[in-house]
């Protein structure tokens, strides 16, 4: 960690103000539960989106005295700001420039925050970008060490957010199939057959409303699960079979992989102490559908899940006239006002706007 430590504060300008997008991602292969602070138990591989992301803006103002004024969708907002606050208190040591400074930070989504779909990801994510952003101009940061960095301070705020900062994939967590891996941040990795490139992902919106067990208080039922030695072994086995499946274009095995993983995530919910079930009657019901469409027209469709109720719809882009037919015919019966997302593969992170005085 000494690498992520500032080198210095002397350059730093009296104002700024850097904007950013980022994205939220899914998890192909996921992790479930963590250790202190904010390290994986195991490993995790995910697509990084392109529709659903975070807007955020940080005004950098100096003074005397550190402050933070935080606005969600244009209004004031403290309900995030102990999240926020947690999360400059971990990263103070290696972003010690911050508290020269009062900020305001103004963000908003593109889609529903705290339904899961990864929000805490995208929005992590483009915080900490804002933030490393000014360190790169003081202290002429690389492009290799700015995304670096910005995925280790990430991490420190949301664990899945680290993934954000790269595309088309990120990989997060020590892996021997993997050169470079690494606990402390995410990589980027793109050797893949072109089908994967450009893969759909039609987000079905069960439930938009908050979840009732926040995904920080499920990752901590796994320290005492009966079964999450035998899950992490799964989930490292699983990044072996996936590297393979990437590479070679093999969908089949890919959606066997895939809504595995998905369900082995519920299932350590559902077996927890206390257990839990984010899961709603329709999720099932879109599952049930998905596999019969898929069945009956031997479409290469599947699903998967984040730890929340609603469905993602994973498939190669030149079914997209189909599953969308699908969608429309028989599955927004199942979504909350009918509502459903339609995202793809993306390539990470955009930077809006910079300006230094």
């Amino acid at each position: 960690m000494q690498e992520f430590i500032c080198s210095s504060i002397k350059n730093f300008p009296s104002s700024a103000k850097v904007s950013w997008t980022s994205p939220s991602n899914i998890a192909l292969v996921k992790y479930w539960g963590k250790k202190p602070i904010q390290l994986p138990a195991n490993p995790s591989l995910s697509f990084t989106l392109n529709n659903c992301y975070t807007k955020t803006e940080i005004e950098f103002k100096k003074s005397s005295s550190f402050s933070i004024e935080l606005y969600v969708d244009g209004q004031k907002n403290t309900s995030f700001l102990e999240k926020i606050e947690t999360f400059f208190s971990r990263i103070k040591e290696f972003c010690p420039y911050l508290f020269n400074y009062q900020l305001t930070i103004h963000t908003e989504n593109t889609f529903p925050h705290s339904s899961g779909i990864a929000s805490s990801a995208s929005g992590m994510s483009a915080l900490s970008l804002c933030i490393l952003s000014i360190e790169k101009y003081a202290n002429n940061l690389s492009e290799s060490q700015f995304y670096k960095k910005a995925s280790f301070i990430s991490r420190l705020g949301s664990g899945s957010a680290c993934r954000s900062v790269y595309g088309p994939i990120g990989i997060w967590g020590n892996h021997n199939s993997f050169s470079g891996s690494n606990n402390e941040f995410a990589i980027s990795y793109d050797a893949v057959h072109p089908i994967f490139k450009n893969y759909q992902d039609t987000i079905l919106l069960v439930d938009k409303g908050k979840k009732q067990v926040s995904s920080t208080v499920g990752h901590k039922l796994m320290n005492n699960h009966p079964f999450s030695s035998l899950r992490y072994n799964q989930a490292n086995h699983n990044l072996i079979k996936l590297k393979e499946i990437l590479s070679d274009g093999d969908l089949d095995s890919f959606i066997q992989l895939v809504e595995s993983e998905a369900l082995t995530l519920h299932s350590m919910m559902m077996t927890s102490e206390p257990y839990f079930i984010l899961m709603k009657p329709n999720t099932l019901s879109i599952i049930e559908k998905t596999w019969e469409f898929r069945k009956e027209n031997n479409v290469p469709v599947c699903i998967t899940l984040d730890a929340g109720a609603n469905v993602h719809l994973l498939y190669p882009d030149q079914e997209k006239d189909n599953v969308l037919s699908f969608v429309k015919d028989k599955l927004v019966v199942y979504c909350e006002n009918q509502q459903y997302i339609c995202d793809r593969v993306g390539n990470g992170p955009t930077l809006i706007k910079e300006h230094y005085a």
